[in-house]
């Protein structure tokens, strides 16, 4: 017999896929209007949605990830004091490229990337030997600026427990104009299509090798498929600054919204040990 926790958690995952369905669609309608704006200004705007599949993340979808859709309340939730500090000044940079970069990290080295938040630094060890286009890939971007003061813009609270990042239009419908492969499905951590707190994976569009730059953050153990690239883990002190931004909730009451805490990476970079 299903339990009720069990049926509730069903319910949250079929409720985010058809929301991912439902901005798959919408990214396709923007990739073509974007096509036309970048013949005109000669600047590729290649969006790539992050959001999960299951009630998780896809890349621009993940799905891609935009805010979700909620049904009104009859008052707005009580919204949590802001536990976090005011931006760096600085803009996000409007960066694009049409393919995945040349691989030049060392795939045998390890390698950690620091999210310097306006929360507090989040650092995440990342496996490189097991998912050597994702940490490249985000060497690469880091490089270049690309999370510099880019909005964590998705909390969820409910079914799954997740702080999704790396969208610099902070809307869920932002990417680097490229995809990467989907890697390491087959992680030892991954037990019970369980995502153990503290695991850092790829949102992708709910396809296969459709992750762009969008990711996620899991606080708390979530239950979702196996086809979110798991590329990192979160330190100690990390996971204390995710459980802070977790605690101040999220702005729509209903378990999946833009987090009550001012979550920018004021600047990401990763690090060879």
């Amino acid at each position: 017999m299903v339990s009720q926790d069990q049926r509730r958690r069903q319910l949250a995952r079929e409720k985010f896929l058809r929301q991912q369905q439902r901005r798959t669609e919408t990214r396709r309608k923007a990739q073509t209007r974007n096509a036309v704006i970048a013949s005109v200004l000669g600047v590729v705007v290649v969006g790539s949605v992050v959001s999960f599949t299951t009630g998780v993340f896809t890349d621009d979808d993940k799905k891609a990830n935009a805010s979700a859709e909620v049904t009104p309340s009859a008052s707005a939730p009580s919204k949590a004091p802001d536990p976090c500090q005011k931006p760096a000044p600085g803009k996000v940079e409007a960066l694009s490229w049409k393919k995945e970069p040349a691989m030049t990290i060392d795939t045998s080295a390890k390698y950690t990337m620091k999210l310097a938040t306006t929360c507090g630094d989040i650092g995440i060890a990342m496996k490189t030997a097991a998912a050597p286009h994702t940490v490249n890939s985000f060497d690469f971007l880091a490089k270049k600026g690309f999370f510099d003061h880019t909005k964590c813009h998705r909390l969820t609270t409910n079914g799954i427990y997740v702080l999704q990042c790396g969208d610099p239009q902070g809307t869920g419908a932002g990417g680097p104009g490229y995809t990467i492969p989907d890697e390491n499905l087959k992680d030892t951590s991954l037990k019970g299509n369980v995502y153990p707190a503290g695991t850092v994976a790829m949102a992708n569009t709910g396809q296969k090798h459709s992750g762009g730059s969008q990711f996620f953050l899991v606080y708390q153990d979530s239950q979702l498929p196996p086809s979110y690239t798991p590329f990192g883990t979160i330190d100690p002190a990390g996971m204390s600054v995710l459980k802070k931004i977790a605690a101040a909730g999220e702005n729509t009451g209903a378990g999946d919204g833009a987090p009550n805490a001012t979550v920018v990476i004021n600047k990401a970079s990763v690090t060879k040990s």
